[in-house]
C-alpha cells in the first residue's frame, strides 16, 4: 500500500494535500463511531502536506514517501504537540521536543496526523483504560481493538491512515494487530530509539509500526530503526544480522504446550498456517519453551516495578495536572496523582512499589528477573535448532468491550503468548492468519536482529491467506 501511494505521489496522480484530505474526510465521517483519535492535528498536517507537494513539484522529494500521512500513538512526543498518554495527569502537556522516530519520519517527508488513543500510559490490552474514550474494533464495534495501541490499530484497519506507530511492552502492538487484521512488529530491543517515548517499563518498551501489509511494516521499521546517541540502549547498526534470503533453508519451530487454552478458531488458524509453512521451508519441528508458563507473572512483576519508578516523575510539580486542594507538599503529591491517574495505572504502581519494597525485592522482583533469564535461555536453546518460532498472537479473537474489565487477571492473560518475546528482547511479527470470521493473528518470533527473515516469512503467510478489510 505504501509502495502504491509512493508511485501515485511520484507520478503526480495524487498530491499530498489530496491524500491528506482523503484521510481527514474518512476521519470526519467515521471516527465518531471508532474513536481512534484523541486529537487530529489538521493545521500542522496540512502545512506539512503543502510543503511535501511543493518539494515533489520541484523534484526535491525527501523520499519516495514524502507526503504520506502516518498516525502516532499518544505516548510518542512531537515538538509543539500535546502528548497525554491518554491520561488526565498529563492534561494539556505540550512537548518541547520530538522523539527520534518522529524526527526520522519527518526527515523522509511523512506527515504526522494526530494523536491516537491508547490504554493510559500503555497499561492495558483493550484500550478501555484510556482516560478519555474507548476505541472500537472496526470489524465489530462491540469488540475491543486490543491494546495498548488500540487507537493505532483501529485507525489503520478502518482506512483512516495507511500506517501508524505504536509501542509494544508486552504485546501492545502484536495483540491489537491480531484483533484488527493487521501486521505489526515488536522489533529487537535496542534497534529503535526510545528517546521521546514516554516510559512504561524501560527494559521492555519498543516502538514499532502497524499496517495492512508486512511490506509496509518493513518500510516503516527501516525508516525508524538505527543507533541513536540520545538512547544508550540502542545497538550499533553493524549488529544487525544479514540474512541470505533463502526461505527454503529455514527451520520453523513450535511448542505444543503453548496451544493449550486456545479458542477453537485460533487453534485451527495456527494449524493451517503451520501446514502451509511446511510446504515452503526446510523443516517444521517441535521445540520446548518450558518457562513460558511463567511469562505472565514474570512480566507483571518486572513491568509494574519499572512502571512504579518511571511514573514517580508525574507528581503535580513539574508538568501536567496539579490538584487545587492541597494544603501542603505531601497532599500536593498525593492528590495530584490520585486525581490524575486511572484505576489500572494506580493498580500497577501499587503492585510495582510492593514488589520493590524492602523485604520483598528479592522474593518478587529479584526472582522475576531470574526467571526472565530462564525464558531468554529457553529461546536461545530453541534457536540452536530452528530459525523462527510460530505461535498464535492471542488465545482468542477480539473479545467484547467490557467482557474482561472486572477481572484484571483475565485481562492480563490476553498477553500470555506475547510477553515471552518481550522479556527475551527478541523480534516478533504478528501477521493475519486464516480466518472465516473475526481476524486472527499469527506470531513469528526470531533470534535478535532477524527482522528481515521474519518479514519474508510474514509475506508468505499474508499472500497465502489474504485478509478482508474492515467495512463500516
Amino acid at each position: 500500500m505504501l509502495s502504491e501511494l509512493s508511485h501515485d505521489l511520484t507520478a503526480k496522480k495524487i498530491t499530498p494535500v489530496e491524500l491528506l484530505n482523503s484521510s481527514l474526510q474518512a476521519i470526519d465521517k467515521h471516527d465518531s463511531k471508532i474513536q481512534a483519535f484523541l486529537s487530529v492535528e489538521r493545521k500542522e498536517a496540512m502545512a506539512a502536506a503543502e510543503k511535501s507537494g511543493e518539494r515533489i513539484a520541484q523534484g526535491r522529494a525527501l523520499s519516495p514517501f514524502d507526503g504520506v500521512p502516518i498516525g502516532i500513538k499518544d505516548n510518542i512526543v512531537t515538538e509543539g504537540r500535546i502528548t497525554q498518554c491518554a491520561s488526565k495527569i498529563l492534561d494539556g502537556f505540550v512537548s518541547p521536543y520530538s522523539a527520534t522516530v518522529i524526527e526520522r519520519l519527518h526527515a523522509l517527508g511523512f506527515v504526522t496526523l494526530g494523536r491516537l488513543n491508547m490504554d493510559e500510559f500503555a497499561m492495558g490490552s483493550s484500550t478501555e483504560n484510556s482516560a478519555f474514550q474507548v476505541t472500537k474494533n472496526p470489524f465489530d464495534l462491540e469488540r475491543a481493538p486490543g491494546g495498548s495501541s488500540g487507537g493505532s490499530a483501529a485507525a489503520v484497519a478502518v482506512g483512516f491512515l495507511p500506517v501508524a506507530l505504536g509501542s509494544d511492552t508486552g504485546g501492545s502492538i502484536r495483540q491489537p494487530a491480531a484483533f484488527c487484521g493487521l501486521a505489526g512488529l515488536k522489533p529487537t530491543y535496542g534497534t529503535v530509539s526510545r528517546y521521546g517515548l514516554v516510559a512504561f517499563a524501560s527494559s521492555l518498551d519498543q516502538i514499532g509500526p502497524l499496517a495492512h501489509t508486512v511490506g509496509d511494516v518493513e518500510i516503516i521499521h527501516n525508516a525508524i530503526k538505527g543507533h541513536d546517541a540520545k538512547d544508550s540502549t540502542t545497538v550499533p547498526n553493524e549488529a544487525y544480522l544479514k540474512w541470505d534470503g533463502k526461505i527454503e533453508t529455514l527451520r520453523i519451530g513450535f511448542d505444543t504446550a503453548l496451544l493449550e487454552g486456545l479458542s477453537s478458531e485460533v487453534r485451527a488458524s495456527f494449524e493451517k498456517t503451520l501446514d502451509f509453512l511446511k510446504t515452503r521451508v526446510k523443516s517444521v519441528e517441535a521445540v520446548s519453551l518450558p518457562n513460558q508458563r511463567y511469562g505472565i507473572p514474570v512480566y507483571y512483576l518486572v513491568a509494574t516495578s519499572e512502571a512504579s519508578a518511571n511514573l514517580a516523575r508525574f507528581d503535580g510539580v513539574r508538568y501536567g495536572h496539579r490538584t487545587r486542594d492541597a494544603k501542603n507538599l505531601n497532599e500536593l503529591y498525593e492528590l495530584s496523582r490520585t486525581e490524575g491517574f486511572g484505576a489500572e495505572v494506580k493498580r500497577r504502581i501499587l503492585l510495582g512499589t510492593y514488589a520493590l519494597s524492602s523485604g520483598y525485592y528479592d522474593a518478587f522482583y529479584g526472582k522475576a528477573q531470574a526467571v526472565r533469564s530462564l525464558i531468554q535461555k529457553d529461546y536461545n536453546n530453541a534457536f540452536q535448532k530452528v530459525d523462527a518460532i510460530l505461535m498464535p498472537a492471542t488465545p482468542s479473537p477480539a473479545f467484547k468491550i467490557g467482557e474482561k474489565t472486572k477481572d484484571p487477571v483475565q485481562m492480563y492473560l490476553s498477553d500470555a503468548l506475547t510477553v515471552g518475546a518481550s522479556l527475551a528482547g527478541i523480534p516478533a511479527l504478528s501477521v493475519p492468519g486464516p480466518s472465516d470470521g473475526l481476524p486472527i493473528g499469527m506470531q513469528l518470533q526470531g533470534r535478535n536482529f532477524s527482522e528481515d527473515m521474519l518479514f519474508a516469512l510474514g509475506k508468505l503467510v499474508e499472500k497465502e491467506f489474504p485478509q478482508k478489510r474492515a467495512v463500516l
